[in-house]
């Protein structure tokens, strides 16, 4: 499966993808586009030798004539998968009928908790003693779309937001990839009766192995 990947900042999920997913041949990383022209996840897809554009939003009349030349370039480059990694931009519909059910994204709590920005404050604030991350596909709504996977953390006396977002970027770094390597092994579908709910196919224990990010 042909991935690409949006991010707007450091990139250590793009890291994660590339090391656990597209060197071992689960999926092939095509492109990477950015809304900044300095954001290092760049720097990142050029080390190896991945296409990288940037789409700024001022070099558009609005966010739709962006979303739109985007989505174009991703096409050309074939793509059939894309992945929001850190990528701090709302998309609009025209992008996302471009992708249907096609589109992912991770945050960093347990959806539908918390949803948007300061996550993580927000669930300290809230005192909550369970936290963690959540993969989801994308809808035109805030962190609102059908759930893939999640992965939870107690919060036993932890009170520091740096220490925390620590441990989540651990599990986001892990749960992305197998997300991505489940859909790409045709695992991943709806139910139809209730299709906000993602199933999980049972995979023989040879095509579970090799969907596993270690």
């Amino acid at each position: 499966m042909k991935v690409a990947v949006l991010a707007s900042g450091v990139g250590t999920n793009l890291q994660a993808l590339i090391d656990r997913a597209h060197r071992r041949g689960m999926v092939e990383v095509v492109a990477v586009a950015s809304d900044k022209p300095r954001a290092p996840a760049l720097a990142r897809a050029q080390a190896v030798g991945i296409p990288t554009k940037v789409f700024a939003l001022e070099d558009f009349s609005d966010r739709s004539e962006r979303d739109l030349a985007m989505s174009a370039w991703l096409r050309e480059q074939g793509v059939e998968l894309v992945v929001l990694a850190g990528y701090m931009q709302l998309l609009d519909e025209g992008f996302l009928s471009a992708f249907p059910s096609r589109v992912i994204n991770v945050h960093p709590s347990l959806l539908p908790a918390f949803p948007g920005l300061n996550a993580v404050q927000q669930a300290l604030d809230y005192g909550v003693k369970v936290f963690g991350a959540t993969v989801f596909f994308v809808d035109g709504g805030v962190d609102s779309g059908p759930v893939i996977l999640q992965r939870a953390i107690g919060l036993q006396a932890v009170d520091d937001p740096e220490a925390l977002v620590d441990r989540l970027h651990e599990i986001e770094h892990e749960l992305l990839p197998e997300a991505v390597a489940l859909i790409a092994r045709g695992a991943v579908s709806f139910d139809p009766v209730n299709p906000r709910r993602v199933v999980i196919a049972r995979l023989s224990r040879a095509r579970w192995k090799g969907a596993q990010i270690q």
